[in-house]
């Protein structure tokens, strides 16, 4: 297998690992390739390694170690079968994996020890979320979504943000993409629920028309159920909770358990862990069980 001729990733001997593995890692993170020349697997996976290295550009160095020239260091490692990836810090092995695994595997692989640029713009787009800084967050997101369109949870966070804002049509543009196999598939079919409040509170007359029809008839669950998607359209979830939370006290399992389901869509849009959604998910087990 040539050498690489990139300057993110080095060959070494058993006499450079102290210095060039286990020293450089205490500044950067170094991943280090256990192969051999006789190895089909390795073949495989070296040239998907050197691209990464090239592609962070020095967030990690990659370092491969020809197991056939240093024996010992494989023993030493415990290395069976190569190839080997070990991942190095502060001094230590802290991380591996073994086989030819796919690029977007290593990729996760490596996400938390070398964010890329990317993960750095997204993390400081959730602090700003996390400080309130909604428009700041937003010019964040949509960078993140630029560079990686494929970014789900950037798309995720920016669909809620515009939902807040109104900007329903824009939210279900972040939201259609995400595919049905990602993590964040679950959280996107909760915010498009969301964004059928406002349709189910337009179709049937707005909040006003909603308060007269129950005044009428406290037994209209699906005026009920309407009344909560216009207070959950406006923002007033505590109240919204209250009616879906009234209607689930009625008739646990209205419409194929409409209710329950567009108090979890609430729970997505105000925080899974909020002190609000920790409130009503309790009152919600209470009353279902």
């Amino acid at each position: 297998m040539a050498s690489s001729t990139s300057k993110f990733v080095v060959d070494l001997t058993q006499d450079q690992f102290e210095s060039e593995v286990v020293e450089r890692s205490r500044a950067a993170p170094v991943l280090v390739d256990f192969w051999a020349p006789w190895c089909g697997p390795c073949r495989s996976l070296s040239p998907v390694l050197e691209k990464l290295a090239d592609e962070y550009a020095g967030a990690f160095l990659l370092a491969k170690i020809n197991t056939d020239e240093s024996p010992d260091l494989a023993r030493a490692f415990q290395i069976r079968s190569i190839p080997q990836v070990v991942l190095f810090q502060e001094g230590k092995a802290v991380d591996q994996f073994a086989g030819a695994i796919p690029e977007a595997e290593i990729r996760q692989f490596l996400k938390p020890y070398c964010p890329t640029e990317v993960d750095k713009l997204f993390a400081d787009a959730q602090g700003k979320l996390e400080s309130g800084q909604k428009q700041e967050a937003r010019n964040l997101l949509q960078q993140v979504v630029d560079r990686e369109p494929q970014h789900w949870a950037a798309r995720l966070a920016l669909a809620k943000l515009l939902i807040g804002e109104k900007q329903l049509e824009q939210a279900r543009s972040h939201l259609q993409p995400i595919p049905f196999l990602a993590d964040e598939r679950e959280a996107a079919d909760r915010l498009h629920q969301v964004i059928g409040f406002h349709a189910d509170c337009e179709a049937a007359g707005g909040p006003a028309s909603l308060r007269s029809t129950l005044e009428r008839n406290p037994q209209d669950l699906a005026a009920r159920m309407s009344l909560a998607s216009c207070l959950a359209a406006a923002g007033q979830f505590r109240e919204a909770l209250e009616e879906f939370l009234a209607v689930v006290a009625r008739d646990k399992h209205y419409r194929e358990d409409s209710a329950r389901k567009a108090m979890l869509a609430v729970f997505s849009l105000v925080g899974e862990r909020s002190d609000l959604a920790e409130e009503f998910r309790g009152r919600l087990a209470r009353t279902l069980y």
